[in-house]
């Protein structure tokens, strides 16, 4: 099975399926996904994305960014939500290029997953819930999306390994990211040569974080955020499954 669906323009598009959890099932493949910006969905793209039969929509920007670049076309179409789990903007093209880049956004994912936490268990309680497939992206699909892709992984008891190894997949898509944040901001000057990057650094940083303060990354899920076992159940009887394909 393909993970990467390819887009002319979205570049971070990816199947969550496949990933091994620690029972000897995996991630059923074409349930999750994982996405940059749906407001980027024209033409042939529209079609292609149509064709995925999503039902649920799980948008995880700001407001103002959904009022500014669009949400997914036809909205009426999904079981659309707006989880807008980030509370501190900040613009990475202006990061000091001088600072500890991983450690600097590791710590933005940490005021994300202590302010966003009552937006994190929306996100995840939808995913468990939706028998039909489903999408969360934000902007470029790299840090809320994948957090939340960390953190659903996690639950579903696939290997820190294999999660690192996810989050950095962002990082075939950083050249295109970085073209388009180019050609929106021409009078502008990019500062930060980290743009668009997703090492897995920065999520092992994000993990080793929520472990020191609560014990587990389990424990962050459990005791902040308020998934409940009922929920876990729901989203590995949903998502895992036994068969080899």
């Amino acid at each position: 099975m393909m993970r990467h669906i390819a887009f002319e323009r979205l570049h971070n598009f990816r199947d969550l399926g496949g990933y091994r959890a620690a029972d000897g099932r995996a991630v059923a493949w074409r349930r999750l996904y994982r996405a940059d910006s749906l407001g980027k969905l024209r033409g042939a793209d529209w079609d292609r994305f149509l064709e995925l039969g999503i039902r649920t929509v799980i948008d995880l920007r700001y407001p103002w960014e959904i009022d500014a670049k669009g949400k997914v076309p036809e909205t009426g179409r999904f079981r659309y939500a707006n989880c807008s789990i980030e509370h501190q903007p900040y613009d990475q093209a202006e990061i000091d290029p001088a600072l500890d880049p991983w450690r600097f956004l590791a710590d933005r994912f940490a005021e994300v997953t202590e302010d966003g936490h009552a937006e994190i268990r929306q996100a995840i309680e939808l995913i468990a819930e939706d028998e039909g497939p489903v999408v969360f992206h934000c902007t470029s699909g790299k840090d809320r999306t994948g957090l939340i892709a960390a953190l659903v992984l996690t639950l579903l008891d696939v290997s820190e390994d294999q999660i690192l190894a996810d989050f950095a997949l962002t990082e075939l898509a950083t050249e295109r990211l970085t073209a388009d944040w180019r050609a929106a901001h021409p009078g502008r000057i990019l500062k930060w040569p980290g743009y668009g990057r997703a090492p897995a650094d920065i999520m092992e940083l994000v993990l080793a974080d929520l472990t020191a303060r609560y014990g587990s990354v389990q424990g962050y899920l459990k005791d902040r955020v308020g998934i409940t076992d009922e929920v876990t159940a729901g989203l590995r009887d949903r998502l895992l499954t036994s068969t080899a394909a």
